[in-house]
């Protein structure tokens, strides 16, 4: 994930009718609360138009060209109207840059007391203006929680907050390489995929066979300090139950092997054929491997559900915390709204309220034996606020679909091994009917926190995914 600091195209505009002050005084009010919220910004100088902001269509040429030579590293654009503003200035500004950016409107409150003709502002009605010319030119947008505020208002704060995440999922999942390890397990045909689909959306999928990991894998000498060096990142990262140290080794070399591939091919994701190729022709799990990269916000998924590593990668994107995939597994006794999610588990460590385990898969280790099953990583997942996110290929439309939603994990005790988390959503039945009706896999990605409006405004107005949120 990239993690340098965000940058901001910024349009202050003026119309010439109204106080243009207006416009200088919350320039320099913009720029301030931008550069102390930590995002960098680009701007036309102030020498460049007569007011030193926009308005028509010379200044939109300037604007334009500026916003183009530094379309590298414009993650969104931040519209502001003090005044009225000129649409066509804003509108031809964007246009004319070619970028294809999330854009966020703000306009400015009237005080009651300050409707004179030099202290009017009227941007409540230019907003609809600029807004109407967006929607002509099919440039898409981000409102803002009210129609018109002021610029010290907390609002204002807590829009452009939202709007980083929106224009970090937005541009986290353009260009995204993801990384199919293996094929999926033979059973599991709800892991199936359109890589054109995908493809369509400027995500591209590179595999490779297993094969070819473990083969790696092997090629390392178990003395190569790399490997210690991984071992002992294992045995910090969690409580090992097994007391070879060559098996942590071995781990630890399947783990450069994944990692030392991903870096040669310039993968961001990944999801891995974890059971049971590994387990019978390398002898371990895949689990803490992934785990470990989840928790550095490069998530892996199981049973090679790229679908799902690219939601749990958006739900990284927007709330910056490492995201986990999960299975809907149990009801929670007859608690209709609660939900028991699961896996053996791949949880990112934060994922966990206490010290975790790192064992034998419990199922498969009773087939495979637990010797060639260690790598699981075991634990009760902490309570707290969620956001759920899923998304799926759909063939027969020709679409990519996808649901989101905010429920809570609970501290409620459930007597099952692995990674456990015990779920409450709202209406949780209306959502299952809505995922049986629709063919949603069951996998699901979540990350702590509620990002979902974030997640709405990015995968359902700028990239126009078919989505569902359920309330």
């Amino acid at each position: 994930m990239n993690t340098r600091k965000q940058t901001f195209g910024v349009i202050i505009t003026t119309r010439n009718i109204f106080n243009f002050q207006l416009a200088v005084d919350a320039r320099k009010k913009v720029l301030a609360k931008l550069d102390m919220m930590g995002f960098n910004t680009i701007i036309l100088p102030e020498s460049e138009t007569p007011t030193g902001n926009i308005e028509g269509y010379a200044d939109a040429v300037k604007c334009a060209k500026l916003f183009k030579e530094n379309s590298d590293i414009i993650d969104g654009i931040v519209v502001v109207l003090p005044n009225f503003g000129d649409e066509l200035g804003v509108v031809n500004s964007i246009k004319m840059s070619g970028l294809n950016v999330p854009v966020l409107v703000q306009a400015c409150d009237d005080e009651n007391d300050k409707v004179d003709v030099k202290s009017r502002r009227d941007a409540f009605c230019g907003k609809l203006s600029v807004c109407n010319n967006f929607y002509q030119y099919g440039i898409k947008y981000t409102d803002t929680i009210y129609h018109t505020y002021s610029l010290d208002s907390e609002e204002f704060t807590k829009d452009l907050i939202k709007f980083a995440g929106i224009c970090r999922v937005v541009k986290g999942l353009s260009g995204l390489r993801v990384g199919s390890i293996g094929t999926r397990p033979m059973g599991f045909q709800t892991m199936r995929y359109s890589e054109k689909l995908l493809q369509k959306y400027g995500i591209t999928v590179v595999p490779v066979d297993m094969s070819e990991i473990i083969a790696a894998a092997e090629k390392i000498d178990i003395n190569d300090s790399a490997v210690q060096e991984k071992a002992e990142a294992i045995q910090a990262y969690g409580t090992c139950s097994i007391a070879s140290k060559s098996k942590v080794a071995h781990q630890a070399r399947f783990g450069l092997a994944v990692e030392n591939w991903i870096n040669e091919n310039n993968i961001d994701i990944s999801a891995l054929q974890c059971w049971d190729s590994i387990e019978k022709n390398y002898g371990c799990a895949a689990c803490v491997t992934m785990s470990m990269m989840g928790e550095k916000l490069m998530p892996s998924a199981c049973e090679v559900d790229v679908a799902g590593t690219i939601a749990m990668y958006a739900l990284a994107l927007a709330a910056q915390t490492p995201s986990a995939i999960l299975d809907w597994n149990n009801n929670f006794a007859q608690n209709r709204d609660k939900v028991v999610c699961t896996h053996c588990s791949n949880y990112p460590k934060s994922f966990f309220d206490n010290e975790i385990e790192i064992g034998s898969l419990d199922v498969l280790g009773t087939v495979l034996g637990s010797e060639d099953t260690f790598g699981a990583v075991k634990g009760k997942v902490a309570p707290g606020k969620m956001t759920y996110f899923r998304i799926s290929t759909d063939d027969n439309k020709g679409i990519i679909k996808s649901y989101l939603g905010e429920g809570m994990m609970t501290d409620d005790h459930y007597g099952m091994d692995g990674g456990i988390a015990v779920c409450e959503i709202p209406n949780l039945q209306k959502l299952m009917k809505f995922m049986c009706k629709n063919g949603f896999e069951h996998h699901v990605a979540m990350v702590r926190g509620h990002v979902s409006e974030i997640l709405e405004e990015a995968i359902g107005n700028y990239l126009g995914w078919d989505l569902y949120k359920h309330e």
